[in-house]
């Protein structure tokens, strides 16, 4: 589903009621815990978490207008996604991730690339999305993504 907001608080008003408190709660826990310079945005037409121009003037190569995306927090049609970029990225993180889910969630990983669906809103596991979202500083991701990604 694309909401079309313009702002967080707009994104979060445009969702049904069921999904309104576990995306305010993953997004709480996203901002307490990503590297400071991180910025929240809306892009793609969910919530983004970026590396601002003013960090990373290159931008994102697909385009460079855009900040370089690091995490994203959408209500899609069937299930919530968070998205992290340095999963896809460095196989340590993605390692960690999958060695720690099972320990958090009783339900099985449901994941791609670098998404991972949450469709029972009950058993999101916020303490590790929380983890997660810090697992990475802002040089380390831009070292990730300017050696391995952008090319």
């Amino acid at each position: 589903m694309q909401y079309k907001a313009t702002t967080p608080e707009d994104y979060i008003s445009q969702l049904p009621e069921d999904r309104k408190e576990p995306i305010m709660k993953l997004r709480q826990i996203i901002l307490e815990n990503l590297p400071p310079e991180i910025e929240e945005v809306i892009n793609y037409g969910m919530l983004g978490f970026v590396i601002p121009h003013s960090a990373y003037p290159d931008g994102y190569h697909c385009d460079p207008k855009t900040p370089l995306p690091f995490m994203n927090l959408a209500s899609q049609k069937n299930f919530i996604a968070v998205y992290h970029m340095g999963m896809y990225a460095q196989k340590e993180v993605l390692d960690w991730f999958t060695s720690e889910y099972p320990t958090h969630c009783k339900y099985k990983l449901d994941m791609g690339k670098s998404c991972v669906r949450f469709k029972k809103m009950e058993d999101i596991p916020y303490a590790l999305i929380g983890e997660l979202a810090g697992k990475m500083s802002t040089k380390e991701w831009i070292n990730i993504y300017e050696t391995a990604i952008k090319k």
